[in-house]
């Protein structure tokens, strides 16, 4: 078959998969630990939303350590997944531009200005490759590089250079992923409010990447916008900034806001998003980032071709047509969210203000062994941050869930 008559097919075939999602009709048999998220007015969520994960023995296992949503992808994206079964022998470029030409018109952006990745963990990694790396005189010419089997030529490869500058804590894995690439890793602890330490940060950076995870994993906290935009007022255009928005959708703060619209007015801003947080597909791994175009070519020479598979790329379409998802996952993890701190609050110990799909705890104590009591008792949570060492990190699951983990806290706290 002539090469663009199979592009016909799968354009032909992916129209339909996606009519199909946008008709809402429920899934097919699914592998799932979580049934997908609806109004608390449809019997199917209303029985899922009171129903805790089990590890498919008589024992309830409540999965509170990873930040996930417990209440899985839209039905849309299941029935998506399913139809998409058929296109597994193909590689997935026709259906990487249809989720790149919706995000671009989501995000107010030109096609050229998003780049997928596998996770926005990916999106991390090639930031951290493209520019962190040692500085040395030698290291920064061109590369050329070869084109392509798909997609054609490839731009020239620059090697990165300069420091990554972090927050302590945040999110660890670019820390590694720009060690690998021996690049200087330099820790700036949080302000006293939880927030990203700029002017330190921006005092420390030498080229390089400054990475703000914003709202921040693991304090759940923001660094509020007029410091973010002071940040990218001051920062020098040698200077890249990272702003991981993972947590976006679930930010309500006045003083937050997503950089994705400053894009346009600074070539060194990277905006990472994912797909694993309030659309549920953490276990399918599909991120992006927005930024202008010449920046999409440097990172693009690290990546794996085809990254993507084709049953992410039919899941996140459908997704981000379903527009429940958003809004119905937002407000169901505020009032559990609410619950959880009440409780904890009536029993005395304070939380961060949570900004995310998880909070914070001061426990006034080492949390290693609650941790380890907790996990005895069936309820996993958080792992240790060192620079917070008294406090646990715990993600807001079902309300049944979040009833077992304060049952259990009760127990390992006296």
């Amino acid at each position: 078959m002539m090469k663009h008559e199979t592009s016909q097919i799968s354009r032909r075939r992916f129209g339909k998969l996606l009519g199909a999602g946008a008709a809402l009709v429920a899934a097919g048999p699914v592998i799932s630990l979580a049934e997908p998220l609806r109004s608390v007015g449809n019997d199917r969520f209303t029985r899922f939303a009171n129903t805790a994960h089990t590890d498919g023995t008589s024992t309830a296992i409540v999965r509170l350590s990873a930040n996930e949503n417990p209440y899985g992808p839209s039905p849309m994206a299941l029935k998506a997944m399913t139809d998409s079964f058929n296109l597994a022998c193909r590689y997935p470029d026709d259906h990487a531009d249809v989720l790149i030409e919706t995000l671009a018109k989501i995000n107010g952006v030109n096609r050229d200005q998003i780049l997928l990745g596998d996770g926005s963990g990916e999106i991390l990694k090639l930031a951290a490759a493209a520019f962190t790396g040692p500085i040395t005189t030698g290291a920064n010419h061109p590369v050329e590089l070869a084109p392509r089997s798909r997609g054609g030529a490839m731009p020239a490869f620059m090697p990165g250079r300069g420091k990554m500058i972090v927050a302590d804590p945040t999110f660890e894995a670019i820390l590694n992923h720009a060690r690998v690439n021996q690049a200087e890793v330099v820790k700036v602890p949080l302000t006293n409010t939880f927030g990203h330490d700029v002017s330190k940060m921006l005092a420390a950076a030498q080229e390089g990447l400054i990475y703000i995870c914003n709202p921040n994993n693991p304090t759940a906290s923001i660094t509020p916008k007029g410091e973010i935009r002071e940040l990218l007022a001051k920062a020098s255009r040698t200077t890249m900034i990272l702003i991981d928005e993972a947590y976006y959708h679930y930010a309500d703060s006045s003083d937050y806001e997503s950089v994705i619209p400053l894009v346009k007015d600074h070539p060194n801003l990277i905006v990472a998003r994912t797909f694993s947080k309030i659309y549920g597909m953490a276990g399918l791994r599909l991120g992006y980032c927005v930024a202008q175009r010449e920046t999409i070519e440097r990172m693009r020479p690290h990546q794996t071709w085809d990254s993507i598979n084709i049953m992410a790329l039919a899941a996140g379409i459908a997704s981000v047509n379903d527009v429940e998802q958003v809004a119905t996952g937002r407000r169901v993890n505020t009032e559990t969210k609410k619950f959880v701190v009440g409780e904890l609050g009536a029993m005395g110990y304070k939380t961060i203000p949570s900004q995310a799909n998880f909070i914070m705890v001061d426990l006034r104590r080492p949390v290693m062994p609650l941790i380890g009591g907790l996990r005895q008792r069936n309820v996993q949570v958080g792992r240790l941050f060192p620079t917070l060492p008294n406090h646990m990190r715990v993600t807001i699951g079902k309300r049944p869930e979040m009833d077992m983990f304060l049952t259990a806290f009760r127990q390992v706290i006296s």
